[in-house]
């Protein structure tokens, strides 16, 4: 069966959703049967960067209960033209949608849980999905925490911003630890010198005596991902990027995890 992955961050401005995204773009090069669903219902930003201005049913209709997830899947397969095939699923942008969903109370978090755990069965079981990739809320929402429950990996996007650094932290000892996952992290838009294998080892030692946790790659900040502004799949249109190669690296080790 396949794998759930939680992106997920202490706060927002991490490169979360990008790495996320582009993260099921390089599974599907591989040939992969990839989903993305949105879960920051908070500030839902997918939608955007794929273009997709609206769909007749979005992923608060599915933990709402009111429909399938297979109502809510979109397949973006031809779009990619990639070996594998790619769908998502999307969090409603609508300012009422946000509102709405943000009132919820723990009673319906918890029946949306079991919504989500049931997509290991829905989709990676009878589907036959290989990774499910959960785009999460910042910090420690219910939302947030329902999928990192039901993920087989968390990964951590997280930059050396100072308050960043003390929130990921915590969250590893408080959040991560008490749920008992795999967590790894994904230091971002960082201006460390990874120029060379040496210096990509003494960042590594650097962040994980920061975290106490193992590091699963390292991102520049690149320029012109930034000037990008997220209107681009890099890992698509721009396979030989730099950051096409770290996101490359990365998914050879996710792989190869038992």
């Amino acid at each position: 069966m396949g794998k759930i992955i939680a992106v997920h961050s202490y706060k927002g401005g991490t490169g979360k959703t990008l790495l996320s995204l582009n993260l099921a773009a390089t599974f599907i090069k591989r040939g992969k049967k990839v989903c993305l669903l949105d879960l920051d219902f908070r500030a839902p930003s997918i939608s955007t960067i794929l273009k997709i201005e609206k769909t007749e049913w979005w992923l608060n209709e599915y933990l709402n209960g009111t429909c399938g997830i297979e109502k809510v899947l979109i397949n973006l397969s031809e779009r990619f033209q990639n070996k594998g095939e790619f769908f998502v699923g999307l969090a409603n942008p609508a300012t009422e949608a946000i509102r709405d969903i943000s009132a919820k109370d723990r009673k319906w978090e918890m029946r949306a849980l079991g919504r989500l755990l049931a997509l290991r069965n829905s989709l990676l079981g009878d589907r036959g999905f290989d990774y499910l990739i959960f785009d999460t809320s910042p910090g420690l929402q219910y939302s947030s925490i329902n999928a990192i429950v039901g993920a087989d990996l968390v990964i951590v996007a997280t930059t050396l911003d100072r308050s960043d650094v003390d929130g990921t932290r915590r969250m590893l000892g408080e959040l991560y630890d008490l749920f008992e996952k795999k967590t790894e992290i994904v230091l971002n838009k960082t201006f460390l010198d990874v120029s060379s294998k040496a210096k990509r080892e003494e960042v590594q030692t650097k962040i994980q005596e920061i975290h106490n946790a193992p590091l699963l790659g390292v991102i520049p900040c690149f320029c012109d991902v930034l000037r990008a502004e997220g209107n681009i799949v890099f890992v698509h249109e721009k396979p030989e990027h730099p950051l096409t190669k770290i996101l490359d690296e990365i998914a050879n080790k996710i792989e190869s995890m038992p």
